[in-house]
């Protein structure tokens, strides 16, 4: 394994430490509050930048599914969330997406499309819980869920546009001499 990837893994193994959702104080106002939530944990961010990143390293479909799939189950996993429905793991389950997320990427796994998407909406559940059950409650609740997915998909755009960076960077040698 590089010494980078191994880096990578290691960081993200510090962060199951980190994994709990957060609403920021303040006057509580949907679209606005739904789209920062998750910037305001590095757990979700790290964990939707990562779907982005595994995607990147994808050469068929798989590439925009993941996300799609992602995003769609973390808006069914806000919902429950929302309606006050029993999740259980619910923090473990985020902790986990780290991990497993850091280690797809390390590892640059590629499996058949509907097992990259069920792998990645298992974790997208959990995130999108913790969203939905952290709303603040004089907030509605279509507009907190359209503000999360706005953040969700902006989070994965990273992801993917880091992704790829690191494919074009990967390519170049660091240094090039010329001759005289």
């Amino acid at each position: 394994m590089k010494t980078k990837n191994i880096i990578a893994l290691s960081a993200l193994c510090l962060a199951p430490t980190l994994a709990h959702a957060h609403v920021l104080p303040g006057d509580p106002q949907g679209l606005h509050e739904g789209f920062i939530h998750p910037f305001t944990g590095l757990d979700h961010l790290l964990a939707m930048v990562a779907v982005g990143l595994w995607a990147a390293q994808q050469n068929t479909r798989a590439r925009w599914l993941i996300p799609v799939s992602f995003v769609s189950v973390m808006a069914l996993g806000g919902w429950l969330g929302m309606k006050g429905l029993a999740l259980g793991g619910v923090e473990t389950g985020i902790a986990l997406s780290l991990l497993v997320l850091g280690g797809l990427i390390a590892m640059k796994a590629r499996f058949a499309t509907p097992v990259s998407m069920a792998i990645v909406g298992c974790f997208a559940l959990f995130h999108g819980f913790a969203h939905g059950h952290e709303m603040p409650a004089s907030v509605s609740g279509a507009e907190f869920s359209l503000g999360f997915i706005a953040a969700t998909i902006i989070l994965h755009a990273v992801g993917m546009l880091l992704g790829n960076w690191l494919k074009l960077a990967s390519r170049r040698p660091l240094l090039q001499f010329r001759a005289a």
